[in-house]
């Protein structure tokens, strides 16, 4: 898959977001022989398998400007880098307990030339700050991951969709699921035809909250 299939996706990007995107391929590949975030095989495949499955996430949510999204366990960038190029007015930020992958999302966001993106080395447990959403691909099972990011989710909703949790996953939810009674499941073959997101979903989890 090409940028330009991105595009199509994505057919109200400005010139300069365009630009981004396509930069995204030559800085992955640059740093990935420093610095190994994405495997072989998965860099050949950058806007299928990193950029467009991170875009998933917008299909099912728009966010407003001035909101602020928190991407936990942001690996290579992914899915909080994508979701900055196309919310520009949006403050992120991406948190990881490896050093050199955070080392590798300051480059290519220097390279980039963004401005709402914030990078955390560090535990989400440890990190400060409340957001509308929290956004992650797939870092550990539900239960776990919602213990990890509790109180970390802002009270008051400025988006139709109350604040929560929206999460890359793929395979059988059902069991890890189960205890979620608001929980709701998008396919993301409704939105993209490639044969990859066959089984590939975002998981919306709204979250109470508790002081």
């Amino acid at each position: 898959m090409t940028v330009e299939t991105l595009f199509e996706y994505f057919p109200n990007l400005t010139e300069n977001q365009q630009e981004q995107f396509r930069k995204l391929e030559t800085l992955y590949k640059d740093w990935n022989i420093k610095i190994n975030v994405v495997s072989r095989k998965d860099i050949e495949e950058l806007y299928l398998r990193h950029v467009l499955h991170s875009l998933g996430i917008a299909k099912i949510q728009d966010f407003l400007p001035g909101s602020h999204v928190l991407d936990v366990g942001t690996g290579g960038g992914f899915p909080g880098i994508p979701l900055a190029i196309l919310f520009p007015e949006v403050h992120f930020v991406l948190v990881d307990s490896i050093g050199k992958k955070i080392k590798v999302v300051d480059e290519v966001v220097a390279g980039l030339g963004l401005e709402n993106v914030r990078t955390i080395n560090g535990r989400v447990e440890d990190i400060s700050g409340q957001f509308d959403f929290i956004v992650s691909r797939a870092v550990a099972a539900m239960p776990t991951f919602v213990r990890w990011v509790k109180g970390k989710i802002k009270k008051d909703s400025v988006h139709e969709r109350r604040n929560g949790i929206l999460y890359l996953k793929g395979g059988n939810l059902e069991e890890e699921l189960k205890d979620y009674a608001t929980v709701q499941i998008f396919p993301l073959s409704n939105y993209f035809h490639e044969v990859f997101f066959e089984t590939k979903k975002v998981v919306y989890l709204p979250l109470k909250y508790k002081g």
